[in-house]
């Protein structure tokens, strides 16, 4: 019998590690190539789309909508804030309405109320109609928003759930820049108008998650069958140090990253930087910039190095963002805050959205734990700006910017003390 190439090459290595004193080292193995997207991660990317682009349409336009009624700036901020308030109180049903009726459905059911609520939102004869239309879409936002995370976990590999978690945050960015422009461009039909786009695009979403995710799942049959291990109990999830990082990093995150970007920072730069309306908006931008920067490597980078890694360094740079944010004195130093909290956040939310994936598994759904974390940051993008307000009253902008990083300290501290979630043989 003939000798073989690979035995010819073994044996010149061992006579030439005779003659040189060498150890042999045997030939690396080749690098298993990375799992490809599923299809269902794609359905999900593409639904995603439909609904960031159609939530920022509505930004810019609901404040004056509800001032369009005559009412106080007071009541306009409720209208605003409702639609998190619902969400919040919806979760703690939503969580197990998903680990009972399954993902799919409630994502179905979660995007058509929400878009009867924009139809409905679009219609409403006076400021109470307003509130309540807008409100009732909470329960659907969360209803379809745990569902999506659900079905992210149990869908993606675990060797590129960081990845994933990049395409599915740079969605929601790409919504979040790209629909207050169109959504000002149609608000020039009437200030309605961007709610029955709105209402139109959740419905486009909806159809293809019915249709093109279930023609998917009927040709994998693997797919489309239940859980193999019961949903994961929010107490075991408890247990875990890695998960309440996760929900310290929640809270902190719609705190500071959330709340205080959203609310805060345009307010402060208007007021004490700049009167000229284009420097809030532009600020806001050049956070998204940094946010977008930092996904195009942040997910990679989570499923080669850990997540823990990545979560560190990107809490830490949103820190520094936010301290800059309370030493700033001139506009052009604004400008390199927000790109530095938002290079930070971009770093550290798709690898915190990974290891809640790593703690869940695919075997299981996650319904509660997922509801829980979700409520951490809606918790938190409700207090942050309602604190950093009284704050800002009592105290000035810097005490305001002051307490958000101390809050973005906590989530550090806690991922200081826990374990990485990824395991090395993932695959």
């Amino acid at each position: 019998m003939s000798e073989r190439p690979d035995d010819r090459a073994e044996e010149r290595a061992r006579l030439e590690a005779l003659e040189t004193g060498q150890i042999p080292l045997p030939a690396p193995a080749a690098a298993e190539p990375a799992p490809r997207i599923p299809a269902e991660i794609w359905t999900l990317l593409a639904s995603t789309f439909f609904i960031a682009v159609g939530f920022g349409l509505i930004v810019p336009v609901l404040p004056q909508y509800a001032d369009s009624f005559g009412v106080s700036a007071f009541l306009v901020t409720i209208v605003v804030s409702a639609f998190a308030v619902m969400r919040l109180a919806a979760a703690p049903i939503a969580g197990p309405l998903v680990d009972r009726l399954g993902e799919r459905p409630m994502y179905i059911a979660g995007l058509l109320i929400v878009a009867a609520s924009s139809f409905a939102t679009a219609f409403a004869g006076d400021y109470w109609q307003l509130l309540v239309y807008r409100g009732l879409g909470g329960i659907g936002s969360v209803m379809f928003t745990i569902a999506a995370s659900s079905m992210v976990v149990k869908f993606s590999p675990p060797a590129i759930r960081g990845r994933v978690s990049s395409l599915w945050g740079g969605m929601f960015l790409i919504g979040g820049i790209s629909g207050p422009f169109f959504g000002g461009l149609l608000a020039q039909l009437g200030v309605r108008v961007p709610f029955i786009a709105y209402g139109i695009g959740l419905c486009i979403a909806a159809a293809i998650v019915a249709v093109v995710l279930g023609r998917v799942q009927r040709r994998r049959a693997e797919a489309a069958a239940a859980p193999k291990a019961p949903p994961m109990p929010l107490a075991e999830a408890l247990a875990l140090p890695a998960y309440r990082a996760a929900l310290a990093f929640g809270f902190a995150n719609g705190w500071a990253n959330m709340g205080l970007r959203s609310a805060v920072v345009p307010l402060f730069v208007s007021q004490l930087l700049s009167g000229e309306p284009w420097a809030a908006g532009a600020i806001v931008a050049v956070g998204a910039v940094g946010n977008v920067l930092a996904l195009q490597w942040a997910g990679r980078a989570s499923d080669r190095l850990g997540r823990r890694p990545l979560i560190l360094v990107g809490v830490a740079i949103a820190f520094v963002g936010i301290v800059l944010f309370a030493i700033t004195g001139a506009l052009w130093f604004a400008f390199v805050a927000s790109f530095v909290a938002g290079l930070g956040s971009g770093l550290s939310a798709p690898a915190e959205q990974a290891a809640i994936a790593d703690l869940i598994g695919r075997d299981r759904s996650g319904g509660r734990p997922l509801a829980v974390f979700q409520m951490s940051q809606d918790v938190g993008q409700i207090a942050g700006p309602m604190v950093a307000g009284l704050i800002i009253d009592a105290w000035g902008y810097p005490w305001a910017f002051g307490a958000a990083a101390l809050v973005m300290a906590v989530p550090f501290v806690a991922w200081l003390l826990a374990p990485e979630t990824l395991r090395r043989d993932a695959g």
